[in-house]
C-alpha cells in the first residue's frame, strides 16, 4: 500500500522525463509513494497565449488531477520552475500534505503572485539562478518558514539534482 501519491510537474521547455522530476520520482519510488509526472509540452508550445505557453491550463489541468488524488490519499506536490509554481498554486485550491518546489518563480505575468497553503514546504533554488533573483525566493521562503536549500549553480540546477532529491526525500520522511 502507498503512503500517499506525488505528483512532479516539469518545468518550461522541458518534459516529463526531464532529470530533476525522474529523480524526484525515484525517490518517491523508494519511499513507498504512488507518483506521477504530468506532460504538460502540449501547453508548454502554445506560444501564441505568451512566451511561456499556457500558464492558466496548465494550472487547471494540475488542479483537476491533484484534486482527483488528494481524494484518495496524501498528495504532495512537487516541481521545477513553472512546475514548482503551478504545485504552489494548485496547494491553495486542493488539500496537500507537503511540497517541493525547485527554482519557483515569485511572479508569474499577469497570474498571481507566488503563494502556497500552509503546509510543509522544502525549496531548492539557486543562487546564481539568471531567472529568478535569490533574493526573492529567500523572502518568500522566509515568510512560510520553508525549509531552503540554496546551492551554487544556475536556473536548471544541474550540478544538484542529488542534492534535490536528498531535500525531497527529507521533506517527504518528514510526513
Amino acid at each position: 500500500m502507498s503512503r500517499g501519491h506525488c505528483i512532479l510537474s516539469h518545468g518550461f521547455e522541458s518534459g516529463p522525463d526531464a532529470t530533476k522530476v525522474t529523480a524526484l520520482a525515484e525517490v518517491a519510488e523508494r519511499l513507498g509513494w504512488s507518483h506521477e509526472r504530468p506532460d504538460y509540452t502540449d501547453l508548454d508550445a502554445r506560444h501564441e497565449i505568451s512566451r511561456v505557453g499556457d500558464v492558466p491550463a496548465r494550472l487547471q489541468r494540475l488542479v483537476e488531477r491533484a484534486a482527483e488524488m488528494a481524494a484518495r490519499g496524501p498528495l504532495v506536490l512537487g516541481g521545477s520552475s513553472l512546475g514548482a509554481y503551478i504545485s504552489a498554486i494548485t496547494s491553495l485550491q486542493v488539500p496537500v500534505a507537503g511540497l517541493f518546489l525547485m527554482v519557483p518563480p515569485t511572479t508569474m505575468g499577469p497570474m498571481p503572485a507566488l503563494d502556497a497553503a500552509s503546509v510543509p514546504i522544502s525549496v531548492v533554488h539557486a543562487w546564481n539562478d539568471e531567472l529568478i533573483p535569490a533574493a526573492e525566493v529567500i523572502a518568500w521562503a522566509a515568510e512560510r518558514r520553508a525549509r531552503l536549500l540554496l546551492v551554487d549553480d544556475g536556473h536548471r540546477l544541474m550540478r544538484h539534482v542529488d542534492a534535490s532529491a536528498q531535500a525531497f526525500e527529507a521533506l517527504l520522511r518528514g510526513l
